[in-house]
């Protein structure tokens, strides 16, 4: 059930600043700023944005208060301000959830152009205008502040750099991403696009931002990236173990609506000469990161895999002598993986699934004989090598498999899907 806002003040666009007679009409722009319990923070973060954007902006805008759920002052707050400065309103949300927030006043919005920042002002003013030109222009649909992309200054502890590399670099690895930084709280985007992604988008707290973007590369909007100084707030209240948990959920959520093909939605053409034609929609391209992506399903299914296997043994051996759990719990794995491998990583693949559980059930008998056969030799012409050393021919000549069973997967087994798909 979603959370009715309640917009208790409203605020008209304020004029830019270098506004003057005869000039062109530009586009809007509503700022939004999430709050929960930000009482004290929250009128340092909206005079100094407010003085920003009153001195240089230049573009019409308006600042929003977005409070979801407060249950301190923040809200009797956020009406002092807005009763004080022109230009600064508020929107009320009964329920709590920055996704929340900010998915009800950009939908509702009438700007043109939408961006939030974080309450804290982490992220130097300095990228606004960065942020929003090339919304403006035409040339990009998203716009996000970057913290890992080249030029940005960081100050930052070594576990919160840790995470956010890690976390980033997992999205690389398991949905080909090329946006290097999701969770930075400075992002834009043109609010015609925005909308039909809003639509699709479920998450009402941290991973939003992540859920948003995804999306927006799935369905080829182009996202330009500025480099931002940000320095982080020790004050900061995430929970960092709860918000990991729920970016994990996230993210394989995010891969079966990928792979359903209900990630994709119709969006309006990009302004200026992109569209050749005047009705034409922006559609996604199946091609867009393909190898990035069936390269980091294949990795991370085969680390499950294992895991699972290796779990299934254990429980069957209570039961029966070490080879028959081991062939047993083999054999169901080796089922799962190759189903996780049809409906995941080779997700456009038309290959009936009989065909595609026989060949890659070959394929897996015929890496078993090769590393076991690579060991068996190995010890005919060395009797006397150590248990390690076996265990690194092993590991060798199972790697070796590894790589030699992707390639047949995506070359012979899908062979016929991707033909398809590119006809």
């Amino acid at each position: 059930m979603r959370s009715i806002p309640h917009r208790t003040a409203s605020a008209t666009f304020r004029p830019a600043a270098r506004s003057g007679p005869g000039r062109p009409a530009t586009a809007t722009v509503e700022f939004v700023i999430p709050v929960h319990n930000e009482e004290r923070a929250l009128p340092g973060c909206v005079r100094t944005l407010h003085a920003r954007l009153t001195e240089g902006f230049p573009f019409p805008w308006r600042i929003t208060v977005a409070d979801n759920a407060s249950t301190d002052a923040t809200l009797a707050t956020a009406h002092r301000l807005s009763g004080e400065l022109p230009g600064v309103g508020v929107v009320h949300l009964d329920r709590k959830g920055r996704g929340l927030a900010l998915r009800t006043v950009w939908s509702a919005s009438d700007a043109d152009i939408v961006a939030y920042m974080d309450v804290d002002l982490s992220t130097g003013l300095d990228g606004l205008l960065p942020l929003i030109a090339p919304l403006a222009s035409g040339h990009s649909d998203l716009a996000i502040g970057s913290r890992l992309a080249p030029g940005a200054r960081t100050v930052r502890g070594p576990r919160r750099e840790f995470i956010s590399r890690g976390y980033n670099r997992l999205i690389r690895l398991t949905h080909g991403s090329r946006f290097s930084d999701a969770q930075c709280g400075f992002k834009a985007a043109r609010t015609e696009v925005l909308r039909p992604l809003l639509e699709v988008t479920r998450d009402d707290a941290w991973f939003f931002d992540t859920e948003l973007l995804l999306l927006a590369e799935h369905n080829r909007l182009r996202i330009h990236e500025v480099p931002v100084d940000w320095v982080e707030d020790l004050d900061t209240r995430v929970d960092i173990a709860g918000t990991v948990s729920q970016d994990l959920r996230g993210l394989w959520r995010m891969a079966r609506l990928r792979a359903s093909g209900a990630a994709t939605v119709d969006l309006p053409r990009r302004p200026g000469p992109v569209a050749e034609h005047p009705d034409a929609v922006l559609a996604p391209d199946p091609h867009r990161s393909t190898l990035s992506w069936e390269l980091g399903c294949f990795v991370v299914i085969g680390v499950a895999s294992t895991a699972g296997q290796a779990l299934l043994y254990w429980l069957l051996r209570s039961l029966w002598a070490p080879a028959l759990a081991s062939l047993v719990s083999l054999f169901v794995l080796t089922v799962l993986n190759t189903e996780a491998q049809r409906r995941l990583t080779f997700r456009h693949s038309a290959t009936p699934a009989l065909r595609a559980h026989l060949g890659a059930g070959g394929l897996f008998l015929l890496g078993y004989l090769v590393t076991t056969g690579a060991v068996l030799g190995f010890k005919e012409l060395d009797p006397d090598a150590s248990a390690a050393a076996e265990a690194t021919v092993l590991a060798v000549s199972s790697a070796v498999v590894t790589v030699v069973r992707f390639t047949v997967l995506r070359v012979a087994v899908f062979r016929s899907a991707r033909r398809a798909t590119a006809e």
